[in-house]
């Protein structure tokens, strides 16, 4: 009988992050400050304590996983991988499909991966508190967990579109502790004057960034840190733990390289979790398929220029060179909330420049027609953002039968979706419809980086 599920012992954790700009076969861009020069550490200091800022710059292969950390990390670590044996019979391919199960942590996704380390790196350089945004709420439910085990206080701006349609989210942050308000709100200057100019506003991660960047900056004792929940480099850092164990675990049961991997991508964190020590293997000769996929409703990857924009609407980070939409983007209120960033992981995107990755874009109706396929052959009901990853396994499984090849497929299950059945009953209800970004909304969007520096 073939494993259906393949674990490890705690004692096979993987006990160091894995840092792809080590192994990348030309240097990333720099981030700028606004005077157009390269930023320096200390500049990210009122944000950033500085142990995770030296992650954040390092150029070292490997980083050891403080021990502390991986005490938290084994409460549903290391997280199994599964075969998709049901999904294989029900499209009848020869592929091999298997997920890596990352809805088994406490708030139900991949994000607690990072949002234990970020907590914790901040507790041993003496923050109090820290601050942050959300978009579907995995983040924030995810940081709000965190603080709650490490003994920190938890603020989280949630974009609005998503506050109203994920009420349960807001919920799991109370019971870990966290205090969580729509954003834009009226506690930020920032925030008051895009409600004066945009009064019904869904909302967008750039704005909730700027408020939570904003309250975080303006506490005159120093004690709270802002924490980003992808994008960045240390968080990237983080999640490799996925990929590592996946490549642990296809070798305890002799699977070969996978010749496809999959993951969904918003900003980048828990594609890059799965992929980056895979990718590393691509940088060395193996021949992977890697894709990262993303809405045609925020199609970063696939229609966004690489440029430098900022992080956030404020402008208040550094520049970053990344496929971008521009940080004035205000993304269509689609349901798939964490993918409606309006930029991608600089990493991400230095690797799709590279030729590395592959990325396609997949409409919302497309994503819920897979995601039921695979509730109703795996059984589990996934988060709106996993659904594309899903609909992407069906087209390479259904590509593999038509070719006659065998294929490995390996997936990142990045979260359940038990928190999002408002959109699943929208799209059973035929009250969604395709959604594709209209040009001259990008090109109006991308107006506002036309003057800044070239990458």
């Amino acid at each position: 009988m073939d494993d259906k599920k393949v674990y490890l012992s705690e004692r096979d954790i993987p006990r160091q992050w894995y840092n792809l700009a080590a192994d990348l076969p030309t240097s990333p861009r720099p981030p700028l400050g606004a005077d157009g020069r390269p930023i320096t550490p200390d500049m990210l200091s009122a944000v950033f304590p500085m142990n995770l800022i030296e992650q954040e710059v390092s150029t070292k292969r490997w980083i050891d996983i403080p021990e502390e950390v991986l005490e938290i990390l084994y409460r549903w670590r290391p997280s199994p991988l599964r075969r998709a044996v049901y999904l294989e019979r029900h499209l009848k391919t020869p592929a091999r499909i298997y997920y890596k199960d990352e809805s088994l942590s406490p708030p139900g996704s991949h994000k607690p991966n990072t949002a234990v380390a970020q907590a914790w790196y901040n507790k041993q350089f003496g923050i109090k508190r820290l601050t942050t945004e959300t978009g579907a709420g995995q983040w924030g439910s995810a940081l709000a967990f965190a603080c709650n085990l490490i003994g920190l206080e938890c603020k989280v701006y949630m974009v609005r579109i998503s506050f109203d349609q994920k009420p349960l989210r807001k919920s799991m942050m109370r019971i870990w502790g966290g205090t969580c308000v729509a954003s834009p709100s009226d506690q930020t200057e920032f925030g008051r004057r895009i409600l004066r100019e945009m009064p019904d506003t869904p909302g967008s991660l750039g704005i909730a960034i700027s408020e939570a960047i904003e309250e975080a900056v303006s506490d005159a004792s120093g004690k709270t840190r802002y924490s980003l929940g992808s994008v960045l480099n240390h968080v990237m850092l983080h999640q490799t733990i996925i990929g590592l164990e996946a490549q642990k675990q296809l070798a305890l049961i002799n699977e070969k390289q996978p010749d496809i991997i999959i993951g969904c991508a918003g900003g980048g964190s828990n594609f890059a979790g799965l992929a980056f020590p895979f990718v590393n293997d691509k940088i060395n000769g193996a021949h992977i398929t890697i894709i990262p996929t993303e809405p045609t409703a925020c199609p970063t990857l696939t229609k966004g220029p690489f440029a430098y924009d900022f992080g956030d609407t404020a402008c208040q980070t550094p520049l970053l060179a990344m496929f971008t939409l521009g940080h004035g983007f205000v993304p269509p209120p689609i349901h798939a909330g964490g993918l409606r960033y309006h930029g991608m992981a600089p990493l991400v995107s230095h690797a799709v420049r590279e030729g590395l990755l592959e990325p396609r874009s997949y409409d919302q109706i497309r994503c819920y027609e897979a995601a039921l396929t695979w509730a109703r052959t795996e059984g589990f009901i996934c988060a709106p953002e996993t659904s594309h990853a899903v609909a992407c396994v069906i087209d390479e499984a259904n590509r593999a039968k038509k070719e006659g090849r065998e294929k490995v497929i390996l997936m990142n299950y990045s979260g359940h979706g038990l928190m999002d059945l408002a959109g699943y009953n929208k799209f059973l209800d035929g009250e969604l419809t395709e959604y594709h970004l209209p040009e001259e909304e990008l090109r109006r969007s991308l107006a506002a980086i036309k003057d800044l520096p070239k990458p």
